[in-house]
This record gives C-alpha cells, structure tokens and sequence, in this order.
C-alpha cells in the first residue's frame, strides 16, 4: 500500500490551525469581506429596498405585537366552535368599542392633566433650580459654585451678538424640518391604518406562515427549522404578552400609590409608567424623572412618600409579577440585557430599545440552536476517541 502523499492539509502549521474546517471558514469570512466592500460601493442600489423596509417594518412591528397579544383570544373563541374568521371580527369590534371607550372617558382627562402639567413644568422647574441655588449657596461647595456663577455670567454677556447668527443658520434647518416633520408623520399615519389589515392575515394564517417557509428548504432540514421556530414562537410570545402584563401592573400600582400619597398628576404618571416600563430596566429610570421633579417641589415630605412607594411597586413587580408572569423564559441575565439595550439603541435609536430583547432573544434560539447541530455532528468522534485513550492506557500499562 503506498503512503499518502502528503498536502497542503497536512503540514504542521495548518494542523495547528485546525486543518480543513480552519481554512474555509478563512475563506467565507474573506468571501463577506468582499461583498461588505461591494455593497459600500453599490449601496444606492438597495435605495428602494431601503425606503420600502422603512415604511413598511413599522406597521409589521405593531401587527406582530398585536398578534401575539390577540391570538390567546383567537385560541379562547375557536374553542367554543366559532369559525377563525367570525372570531378575528369579534375581536376587532371589541377592540373599536374599547378605543372608543377609552377616548371618550379616559383621554380627555389624560389631555387635561397633560395640558396642566406641560403648563406647570417650567414653574416646577424654575422651583427646583431657586432650591438648588439656595443649597448650593450655603454648602461647603460655595467658593466654587459662585465662581462657576460669575464664569458663566461673563459668558452670558456674549451672547446678544451671537443670537443673530444663529437665528439666520437655523431658518433654513428649520424649514427642512418641518418638511421632514410633515414627512414623519404622514408616514407615520399610513403606518397606523396599514395595521389593521396586516393584524388580520396574521390572525387568519399566521400560524401556517413558518409551515410555507419550511416547503422552500429540503426536507432533511425542516424538523430543525420546526424546532427553531416553535422556540422563537415562544420566546417571542412570552416576551411580549409578559412584557405588556407586567407593564399594566405597574402602572396601576403606580397610579394606586399615588393617589394614596396625593401626588398631583396620578393617572397620568401611572400611564407614563405603564409605557415606560415595556423597556425593562431603563423605563423606570424614564417613568421616574417627572414624578421626581414634582415631589421635589411639593412639601408635606412628598418626596419621601415617593420614594416609598416607587420602592414598594418595584419589590411587588421584582418579587411576585415579573417571576409569576414572566418567569424565566427569556433565560437572560440583567447585565446582558443592559448592554443589549444600550448597543440596540446607539444603533438604531428608540425601536432598537424596545426591540432589542426579542431581537437578541431570537439571536440567541438561532445560534443555540447551531451550537447544538454543532456538537452532535462532532460528539460522534469521542467515543472514537475514548477507545483510543482506553487501548493506549492498557497498552502502557
């Protein structure tokens, strides 16, 4: 039998380097590499692409969130032998009814309180910052802090004659932006009308939609692809109707806690808490900042009952909700979470925050998913080498 020849593979140097698999996965990484570098130069091309992906994620997103929430219903209505399609109209006429509900009682005191508080906010403000003075007057910090005073009044003498010229820069920023403004919101309000429809194709043959998918890969492939979209199903669906739960109890509790403690502005801090909380970790911190401002202008120690029961509220959602609700699903440690949000939201901004956890929580079923094809491919090679270990002991032995 002649010896093999010896290869490329072969040498030492590539078998350090892991040998075959180390070489090609080289070569797709420089293959990506070219097609960033190819994409930069032709990037005007995907323009179109760009500007309809714009216009069109933003009613997908809301359709997707109210699928998720809506088709426990849907589930719930078919059980009693109504048709889907009788079922999603049900739906729909609750959901006008509870708009209508809400606009006709609830916003119109949400809009009053709004109103009185965008008015009052400049007085609290003003409030805070002659508090502030006071204190910072009298402190062991006073050198410094009339220092800074009188550095900034000598600053402030310049700037009559800077005003002019800022004036004439912005004119033309400003008419650019309310055209965008205008753009905006135009969209903005296609986006919402687009929702309904999207919602019902979802609600009528969302749960077929991985099913067509799956038909386009060969069949060997489909059981992963099940199981990879049944978990993302589940994440997301946990995610979101353990998100909006979640964020409801804390707004009750907060509108609760305040109107026991007569904070000014209960319901509509409840509410801001409520939309605030669907960002885990940093919506507090947002929920927290105008409540904050109006105890620390309103006697009777106000901020400390504050304290007490924004204390309170997040000991029941840490201790009893979130876990009764959420529980673990998403499998995700708060640090990470953190770093998600602030990443996600550097890159893209304020739907970055709120999507970040399901978009990483979707990352993270994928690339599991792959580790674990990954080590069942290569986990056949150890009993291989169990043997191995075993006949080289005994023959030492």
């Amino acid at each position: 039998m002649e010896p093999e020849k010896p290869s490329f593979f072969s040498t030492r140097y590539i078998k350090f380097l892991g040998g075959r698999n180390t070489f090609f996965t080289l070569i797709m990484l420089l293959l990506i590499g070219v097609v960033v570098m190819v994409y930069e130069k032709i990037s005007f091309v995907f323009i179109p692409l760009t500007v309809f992906l714009g216009n069109v994620i933003l009613p997908i997103i809301l359709a997707v969130i109210a699928y998720y929430l809506l088709r426990p219903i849907l589930r719930l209505i078919e059980k009693i032998n109504i048709p889907r399609v009788w079922g999603i109209l049900i739906i729909f006429l609750a959901l006008i009814g509870l708009i209508t509900l809400l606009v006709f009682l609830v916003f119109p005191f949400l809009k009053a309180q709004s109103i009185r508080l965008v008015d009052e906010l400049p007085n609290y403000l003003i409030q805070l910052l002659n508090s502030l003075d006071t204190f910072l007057r009298t402190s062991f910090v006073a050198d410094y802090y009339l220092q800074i005073e009188n550095d900034v009044m000598d600053l402030l003498k310049n700037v009559p004659t800077e005003i002019s010229k800022l004036f004439q820069s912005t004119v033309a920023s400003i008419a650019s932006g309310i055209t965008s403004i205008v753009g905006a919101v135009t969209s903005f309000i296609l986006s919402i009308v687009m929702v309904p429809f999207i919602l019902f194709y979802l609600l009528k043959d969302g749960e077929k939609l991985p099913q067509y998918i799956m038909k386009l890969f060969p069949p060997r492939m489909r059981d992963d692809l099940h199981s990879v979209f049944k978990n993302i199903d589940k994440q997301i669906s946990s995610y979101i109707q353990g998100q909006i739960l979640v964020s409801m109890c804390i707004g009750f509790m907060i509108y609760i806690g305040f109107t026991i403690i007569g904070m000014d502005y209960a319901l509509l801090l409840g509410v801001i808490a409520m939309v605030t909380s669907v960002v885990p970790y940093l919506g507090p911190v947002i929920a927290i900042t105008p409540a904050a401002i109006i105890a620390l202008v309103t006697p009777h120690f106000m901020l400390i009952k504050l304290a007490i029961v924004w204390t309170v509220v997040q000991l029941v959602e840490g201790k009893f909700i979130s876990p009764q609700i959420m529980g673990k699903s998403l499998h995700i440690h708060p640090i990470t979470i953190i770093f998600v949000l602030i990443t996600s939201g550097s890159l893209f901004g304020v739907p970055g925050v709120i999507l970040g956890i399901p978009g990483y929580a979707i990352l993270k079923v994928i690339v599991s998913h792959f580790y674990t094809l990954f080590k069942k491919r290569y986990n056949r090679y150890e009993s291989n080498i169990e043997k191995h270990y075993e006949y080289t002991n005994n023959k030492v032995d």
